[in-house]
This record gives structure tokens, C-alpha cells and sequence, in this order.
């Protein structure tokens, strides 16, 4: 059992519209969680479905066994281009077919009237395992599309996420040997676990609540990783946790090159087959509070050693300074 995180729960109204050919698009207001803490782990896999797949079921087997018998855990499931639907046989039998490949597919081998439908066809598979709304728990994989001369920065994602009560509940040396069997068949190029804010599809920058939880917990991850990040090799930031491949983990001189860099008395590094190394910051995961002088040294000497790695700032709205200091936090 580990002390108590802090629990960040924000509130606000969010706006959907739905469209029938009776009433055409008809607009609803819906008062539900905006900002809900969580633990987060990510990979980044710079392979196609074919090659993964293995590996992300394992994954899945690790996370289902984790979360056997809590009821909100496992309520829904999209898969591919299907809606959410309530979980059942008929969506776990659709997920497991995903997950077992019977032939390389590339996408320019789909007719030009055909590409549009690759995804129905499973040339880019995913699926999404929902908890019960606001629960905090979600297994998401995305594949990215199998062309033949794959762009050097299109990469799989597998997201994961748990209610911070988890972490809690286990202790933070379960949840770390938890994370590492999800991460054991799984040939990432980088990825993390940690504390995080799981922020709703509306405007970041247009939450003033959330502003504050930026500037003094910086601990706290704010970004929702998806297929769209085309990460590559680079690295999205520092965490609790940091898996390391290559290149990267080469670059930085290997494990002992590691180990050699980062003096913080807290940092653990271990090495992984296939040339690969997770960073553990401290004994457990922590946010920081800037206001109370916590400004988390150790995870500050990593980013430094990361940066000509990290993934770089692209600023995507009118709230780009306050979005930026956030991004550097680590590192300014």
C-alpha cells in the first residue's frame, strides 16, 4: 500500500450534437469530468500489426488479469471502424481476431477506390477496451498503416491507463513489475508510465482550472498520445518510468553510459533484451509541488540528458507561451 496522490477531479459542461434525418444535427449539454488523474504507461513501436501483435496481445492478457473482477474496468469496446459497444463475447472474440494476423496486408496494394477502406479491410487495425465512464481505466492500440516503404516517423501506440487508486492499492514496486511484463514482448522505440492528467476532448488551454495544476505539480503528464504523434525515435518527455530503445538508448552510450550520466541517488537503470533500458525516477511515482520546493531534481537531470531526443514543441493554439513552459518544464 503507498501514500496517498493527489486526486485532481474538474468538472464542466461539454457539448455534443447527433444527426438523424428527422431532426438533423441536434445539440446536448452534458455536465461530466473535464480532468480526471490517472496513471498512464505509453510505447511507441516502430513496427506494423503484422510484426506486434504478439507482443500487444500479451500486453492485453497482462492488463485483463490486473483488472479481473472490478466491474467498471472492462464496459466497452470499439474495434477497427466499429462504435463503442458493451463488451461481450462478441467484442472479445472481434479484439483477439485483431490480434492474431493471418497475412501481411500493405496499403498500396488496396486499389486507389478501395484505400479509403483500409481500415474496415484491417490493413490498420486498433481497438479500444473503455472502463466505465470516468473510471479511469482504457486499453488503447493503434496500428499504423503497413505501406511498403513505411515514413521514418510512423509508429504503433499502445495507451494505457488506470484509476491512480491502482497504484495505491498495489504499491509502486507492483505497479513497476506490472508495467515491465506489459513492456516484455513489446519492441518499443521509447514509451513511459506515470502520473497523469486525463484531460477530456475539449480546449486544454481553455480549462482555467487546469492552468494552476500545470505551472506548480509538473509530474503530472498532460498529453494524450495517439497514431497522430508520428514520434519516431524521439522521446515524449520524462515520467516515473522511461523505456528506452534504439537509437536513443545507443546515443546516450548504452546502459553503462546511462548509469555513468545520471548521479541522482534515486535513479535506477536496468537493462532489458534487446538493446533496450527502462530509467525508474525515485521509489514511486511523484508531481511534484512547486510551491513546497519539490521540483523534482531527478526527473529534471533526465530531460537535460534527453533533450536533443525529446519530441518537439509544435504550438497548435492562441495559448502558446503557457503551453510551451509546460513543455520545458523540466528543462528552463
Amino acid at each position: 500500500m503507498s501514500p496517498p496522490y493527489l486526486r485532481v477531479r474538474i468538472s464542466g459542461p461539454i457539448t455534443t450534437s447527433s444527426w438523424t434525418p428527422e431532426s438533423g444535427t441536434v445539440e446536448s449539454v452534458e455536465h461530466r469530468l473535464l480532468v480526471r488523474d490517472v496513471f498512464r504507461i505509453v510505447f511507441f513501436l516502430p513496427y506494423d500489426h503484422f510484426d506486434i501483435a504478439a507482443g500487444v496481445s500479451h500486453a492485453l492478457d497482462t492488463y485483463v488479469r490486473a483488472v479481473e473482477g472490478r466491474s467498471s474496468a472492462l464496459s466497452e469496446y470499439s474495434c477497427c471502424w466499429w462504435e463503442a459497444f458493451k463488451l461481450g463475447e462478441r467484442g472479445w472474440t472481434l479484439i483477439r481476431d485483431t490480434l492474431r494476423p493471418k497475412e501481411r496486408t500493405f496499403f498500396e496494394d488496396y486499389p486507389k477506390h478501395e484505400a479509403r477502406s483500409a481500415e474496415k479491410e484491417g490493413a490498420h487495425p486498433y481497438f479500444t477496451l473503455y472502463g466505465e465512464r470516468e473510471s479511469g481505466y482504457c486499453f488503447d492500440y493503434r496500428a499504423r498503416l503497413p505501406f511498403r516503404e513505411t515514413p521514418p516517423d510512423y509508429v504503433s501506440v499502445l495507451s494505457v491507463t488506470l484509476p491512480t487508486e491502482c497504484v495505491e492499492e498495489w504499491g509502486p514496486g507492483f505497479v513497476r513489475e506490472w508495467v515491465l511484463d506489459m513492456a516484455s514482448r513489446l519492441p518499443f522505440a521509447s514509451g513511459h508510465a506515470g502520473l497523469a492528467l486525463d484531460v477530456a476532448h475539449v480546449s486544454i488551454e481553455g480549462l482555467a482550472a487546469l492552468r494552476p495544476l500545470m505551472t506548480r505539480h509538473p509530474g503530472f503528464d498532460l498529453r494524450n498520445a495517439n497514431i497522430r504523434d508520428f514520434m519516431g525515435t524521439r522521446v515524449d518527455g520524462v515520467h516515473w518510468l522511461n523505456f528506452l530503445g534504439p537509437p536513443v538508448l545507443s546515443g546516450l552510450g548504452g546502459v553503462a553510459g546511462l548509469r555513468t550520466r545520471l548521479q541522482s541517488p534515486t535513479t535506477t537503470v536496468q537493462e532489458l533484451v534487446g538493446e533496450r533500458a527502462i530509467v525508474t525516477l525515485g521509489p514511486q511515482p511523484e508531481v511534484g509541488d512547486l510551491e513546497l520546493g519539490q521540483v523534482l531534481p531527478e526527473y529534471r537531470e533526465l530531460a537535460r540528458l534527453l533533450e536533443p531526443w525529446l519530441e518537439p514543441f509544435e504550438p497548435t493554439d492562441d495559448e502558446e507561451e503557457a503551453l510551451r513552459h509546460w513543455w520545458r518544464r523540466f528543462l528552463d
